[in-house]
């Protein structure tokens, strides 16, 4: 019998061929008293919420923003963000997203590569690159603040985000959309080369995922009733979709949280009782390590998205322990918009696994030299996908483009294998992967087994040079609290070795108070590899 190919192709799907702003729109009509964010005790209807993004599109259009102008966002989780990404929508402009933790280098690079015309902008960020000419040659820089806004004026080109919504202007009707081609997000991302590049989202793309996790999670579970606690960034594309979007077109509230901070996360789950909690493995480990969780009612969190990074097995089980609820693992890159696979909510879940194909996806397991031929069952390769959801392609940059996305189908950059039955497992990064006399270590092989330690908090395994090995196996670690031992390195090399062959086994260890990490809580390997 032949054996099986790695590839698999998800149930039918009917895309919608509406914009974004029209999905949402369709949600005001239908529940137009219900809250669409709490934030800090207020809740905003879906209905002043429209009325908000109205005003702010007026604002942008009377400074000449309009279909395909660029406009950044440079904002944590708040209702201005929400308003000002739908005030984008509204007018078709595309916006540019813009992480709030990015030096002014950073910051200008994303500007200028874009073509920036406007920028919305929190308060104390402008403060410090408010008077940079590049500031005061944009159209509008609208600056929002999460408490009152100040009395003074701002120095530079700046207009207070409130100011800008009591302008009596008239009303802009939405912008005539096509859906397929018309770009409605520039997601920056490291993407698998080089330096960041905008992934061109279309207004296709993002309606696409949000309605193909809808089709995975199952409708019926869904309601507009339910919260989603939204801690995780929105200018990141997987808050961006599986909080914001997915919460507006199915008429659910998120309650926004600026940052991650366990305890402040946990009184917020006590207040509001959020069934949803899509999140990151980091956000786990967090309250699995916290000593009084289960008195914060956390037992009402029914559903979790984990993405972002792999989720260690071992943090999973405990997280289920102490909520009684059901983590999804999934996969996705900012690329895909993001979502590319995921677990079933009904059904059996493998664990390390990251599930099937979402509905209408196509997934393939390929040789990583080639990229041509597909690998069977259980043989580890390149993962590539393609679907509704994957990008348009980088903004102004042809040739990169034409690297990463192949006759449609978008080359990850990730190792994965397929198992017999159709699920799906990622196994490293490409350029993650340690090659030590001459075998190949996956981190995340490792990784799985220094969870298991009960003195093991967070884990990060890398390559480090070796002049013997040529590379060699070094793990970060971060110790829980209340960690005991006679000799860490002894006894973590006795643990791993009954676990692991022997070329994978760490030869070096190193112990830290913290990880570097981003704003989505994603462990920073490159910066540990770069050290």
């Amino acid at each position: 019998m032949e054996a099986m190919k790695s590839m698999a192709q998800g149930q039918e799907f009917a895309c919608p061929s509406y914009s974004l702003y029209q999905g949402v729109a369709e949600t005001v009509e239908t529940f137009p008293d219900q809250p669409a964010m709490h934030f800090y005790g207020h809740a905003i209807s879906y209905r002043t919420f429209y009325a908000h993004v109205e005003r702010l599109a007026a604002y942008l259009h009377d400074k000449g923003i309009g279909k395909g102008d660029r406009v950044g966002i440079m904002l944590p989780n708040c209702p201005q963000y929400v308003t000002a990404f739908y005030a984008c929508m509204r007018l078709g402009a595309i916006v540019v997203q813009v992480n709030p933790l990015y030096t002014p280098h950073e910051v200008e690079y994303t500007l200028r590569d874009s073509g920036t015309k406007a920028l919305v902008v929190l308060d104390r960020i402008y403060q410090a690159v408010g008077q940079h000419p590049l500031l005061g040659a944009l159209q509008a820089v609208v600056v929002a603040s999460l408490g009152p806004a100040p009395e003074e004026g701002f120095v530079g080109p700046g207009v207070a985000y409130q100011a800008a919504l009591q302008h009596q202007l008239p009303s802009v009707p939405p912008a005539e959309i096509d859906a397929e081609h018309d770009v409605a997000v520039l997601q920056y991302t490291g993407g698998t080369t080089g330096r960041s590049k905008g992934a061109m989202l279309t207004h296709r793309n993002l309606v696409a995922n949000v309605w193909q996790s809808i089709e995975m999670i199952g409708r019926e579970q869904i309601s507009e009733q339910d919260k989603i606690l939204t801690a995780i960034p929105l200018f990141h594309v997987y808050g961006m979709t599986l909080a914001m979007n997915f919460a507006l077109v199915v008429g659910a509230s998120m309650v926004l949280l600026p940052r991650y901070e366990t305890e402040e996360v946990l009184q917020t789950i006590q207040a509001y009782r959020p069934r949803f909690f899509p999140g990151v493995p980091t956000m786990y480990v967090a309250i699995v390590a916290h000593p009084d969780a289960e008195q914060y009612g956390v037992d009402c969190i029914e559903f979790c998205n984990s993405g972002s990074a792999p989720l260690p097995v071992e943090v999973m089980k405990r997280f289920e322990a102490r909520t009684g609820a059901r983590i999804m693992e999934g996969y996705g890159l900012s690329e895909a918009a993001p979502v590319t696979h995921g677990n079933p909510v009904v059904g059996e879940r493998r664990a390390g696994s990251i599930g099937f194909v979402l509905p209408g996806t196509e997934a393939k397991v390929v040789d990583v030299a080639t990229g041509l031929d597909v690998l069977e069952a259980g043989q580890t390769g390149e993962l590539i996908v393609r679907g509704p959801q994957v990008m348009k392609g980088y903004w102004n940059l042809p040739e990169e483009t034409a690297a990463t996305l192949r006759d449609g189908w978008l080359y990850t950059g990730d190792i994965a294998k397929m198992d017999e039955d159709g699920y799906f497992y990622i196994v490293d990064r490409k350029k993650d992967m340690i090659l030590a006399s001459g075998y190949n270590v996956y981190p995340r092989d490792v990784e799985e087994v220094l969870y298991q330690h009960p003195a093991v908090l967070e884990a990060v395994v890398v390559g480090v040079p070796d002049e013997y090995r040529g590379e060699t196996v070094k793990a970060v670690l971060v110790l829980k609290p209340d960690a005991s031992f006679t000799s860490l390195e002894e006894e973590l090399d006795a643990f791993c070795r009954e676990r692991l062959a022997a070329f994978k086994v760490p030869r070096v260890y190193e112990v830290r108070t913290e990880l570097p990490k981003t704003a989505v809580g994603k462990i920073l390997r490159r910066k540990l590899r770069e050290e």
